[in-house]
C-alpha cells in the first residue's frame, strides 16, 4: 500500500500557522493528521516542526495541543513549557545540548525566556550554566 505524500506547501502553511494561529493549526491537523510530525526546511538545513514553531514564539496553547495530539517532545518545547525535569534530564546526559541551536538557530535559553513566568525557573537554571 502506498502512502500519500503531504505537499511541501501544506507543511509550510502548517508550520507558519503554528507560530500563532491556533484555529488554523487545528483545522489543518484535522484535515491532514500526518502534519503532526512533518518538518519544513527553510533553507540551509533550518528544519522546523509545528511544535518547534510554537515553542520559539512562546505559544504554550499550540504546543500543548500538538503534544496532546502526539507530537514528539523536544528539549526546546520542554524549556518553553517550563518542564524542568525533562530539561535537566536531557542536560544531565548530554550537557552540550545547551549550546545546540533550535529552529532558526534560536537558543535553548531564548525558548525558556519565551515561556514567561511558567518557565522562569528553567530560564534561571539555563542562565546559570552559561
Amino acid at each position: 500500500m502506498m502512502q500519500q505524500t503531504i505537499s511541501i506547501e501544506l507543511i509550510k502553511e502548517f508550520v507558519i500557522a503554528a507560530h500563532g494561529d491556533f484555529g488554523k493549526v487545528q483545522e489543518l491537523l484535522e484535515e491532514e493528521p500526518g502534519l503532526l510530525h512533518a518538518s519544513y526546511n527553510w533553507g540551509n538545513d533550518d528544519w522546523e516542526t509545528a511544535l518547534g514553531a510554537a515553542a520559539h514564539v512562546g505559544r504554550r496553547d499550540i504546543a500543548l495541543y500538538l503534544l496532546e495530539r502526539g507530537a514528539r517532545m523536544d528539549i526546546f518545547a520542554a524549556a518553553m513549557l517550563g518542564y524542568e525535569e525533562i530539561v535537566k534530564a536531557v542536560l544531565a546526559v548530554q550537557p552540550n545540548v545547551i549550546y545546540a541551536p533550535g529552529p532558526h538557530g534560536i537558543s535553548l535559553l531564548h525558548h525558556a525566556k519565551m515561556g514567561g513566568e511558567q518557565a522562569k525557573e528553567i530560564f534561571t537554571y539555563l542562565k546559570s550554566l552559561q
